[in-house]
């Protein structure tokens, strides 16, 4: 199929070779000529403008926006929304909040056009082992660029008959749904890696002066991390990239321990509130962060580590410094 990605980070780089690899066209753009150029030489078709990208698309055309929330994501979908003609489709991959997908959708709507909102997952190792696709819109509109989603995910573009989920992509339910489900994923993320880096604190700290010296242990944590990975019930991904960062520094002395929120965790709090839902564990875990950029302990750094090995994210600084 065709389609054309723009924006050429981390992500959507990966999601280019990712489906060039799996025989797509993809017409790509980016504010950086460089960034185009590299996926031109693998096999992309280079666009200079959002003009040029409808203009090098057959109809009905996709065009998947992977963009940061915000700004330059409503910037770039209200222009093509004014350059692409009915039946046409805009997807947006990033990490948007699902209330703006649904202001969105009913004006794309409005003019003819398809809106498709997608949750992505799987951070830089996506590119190699596939990425899990959280999909919102019109059943149409999905189901004609199922093979899009299908080369995307980890079944390397196999569908099953019955459901996708197992294949790593699903249509969860209307506009705005992928990315609520997405929100909600990442509030998980933040519990889940909180309680990672909570108890590897404690393994670090089991040696520490202040413990009753009978009581001490000098325990190799990243050893630890390791032999987690092989049988236990709290094997993951995340224990994967926290296990290969403690491997190379069990004192992660490069990390600051500064750990920054990308919108999706105060969002997934935000909707409980006002639903009175109570999420106990994944608001401590959002408040965690923001104490880290005033007091980061260890605990933090692994999470910082966690956050570079799947995701490629860096570090803020400590407030007041």
């Amino acid at each position: 199929m065709q389609i054309a990605m723009i924006g050429l980070g981390r992500m959507g780089a990966n999601l280019s070779r990712r489906l060039i690899k799996h025989g797509h066209q993809v017409v790509v753009s980016d504010h950086s000529a460089t960034a185009v150029e590299a996926l031109a030489k693998d096999g992309g078709t280079a666009a200079a403008s959002l003009e040029d990208v409808v203009k090098k698309l057959t109809a009905p055309r996709a065009v998947w926006v992977m963009l940061p929330a915000g700004d330059a994501t409503e910037t770039t979908i209200n222009r093509l929304a004014e350059l692409l003609s009915p039946g046409d489709t805009i997807i947006d991959g990033g990490n948007t909040n699902w209330r703006d997908d649904l202001r969105r959708a009913a004006a794309l709507k409005a003019r003819g056009l398809h809106h498709i909102d997608i949750g992505t997952s799987g951070g830089v190792l996506g590119a190699t082992s596939g990425y899990c696709l959280m999909i919102g819109g019109e059943k149409a509109a999905v189901d004609r660029l199922a093979p899009i989603f299908a080369a995307l995910a980890p079944g390397d573009g196999k569908m099953s008959p019955t459901s996708t989920a197992p294949d790593g992509w699903l249509h969860v339910g209307p506009n705005g749904a992928g990315h609520f489900v997405k929100m909600v994923h990442n509030g998980i993320e933040y519990g889940l890696m909180q309680a990672y880096a909570e108890g590897f604190q404690i393994l670090a700290e089991a040696n520490d002066a202040s413990v009753p010296e009978a009581e001490r242990m000098a325990l190799d944590i990243g050893a630890i991390a390791e032999v987690w990975r092989h049988g236990s019930i709290v094997e993951s991904k995340l224990l994967d990239v926290t296990a290969k960062a403690l491997a190379g520094d069990t004192a992660l002395n490069e990390f600051s321990g500064v750990v920054d929120d990308t919108g999706e965790g105060r969002w997934t709090i935000q909707t409980a509130i006002e639903r009175a839902i109570p999420v106990m564990t994944l608001s401590a875990a959002l408040y965690a962060r923001f104490r880290s950029r005033r007091q980061p302990n260890f605990a933090d750094k692994v999470i910082s580590a966690m956050r570079r090995g799947f995701g490629g994210h860096g570090e803020g600084k400590v407030a007041g410094k």
